[in-house]
């Protein structure tokens, strides 16, 4: 459904660390640099992070989430934990499994560097 995310940062260095530690846990290679932009291509869609190029500030958006595919609650929770330590704030509930009317979650959450809402998600069978 989706081609690509793309968020905004206002230290793309930053980001781009915080990012390569907690993509790799996924099986996710280091972005591609490409001037004020980072790019996470994978077969199944692409992740960018970039500085707003209209100069004003990046802001993250409320009520938004951005959700990673996990293969495992055990890869939801190395996620978490590297997210974590790379400088990523946990909120929400701590990770675990959520019910509800979509059937059985192991879900992660935290917040990078900006304040952006990610989310990692196992279904379980």
């Amino acid at each position: 459904m989706f081609s690509h995310v793309m968020i905004g940062t206002n230290d793309l260095t930053r980001a781009k660390s915080f990012y390569d530690e907690l993509l790799a846990t996924l099986g996710v290679r280091p972005a591609l640099i490409d001037g004020h932009r980072i790019f996470y291509i994978t077969p199944t869609g692409i992740f960018s992070v970039t500085q707003p190029i209209n100069g004003a500030q990046a802001t993250c958006a409320n009520g938004g989430t951005i959700g990673f595919a996990a293969s495992s609650p055990e890869q939801a929770d190395a996620w978490h934990a590297a997210g974590v330590a790379a400088g990523g704030v946990s909120c929400e509930d701590p990770p675990g499994v959520r019910e509800g009317t979509t059937g059985k979650l192991y879900l992660a959450y935290l917040r990078d560097l900006d304040g952006h809402k990610l989310c990692a998600m196992h279904r379980l069978q």
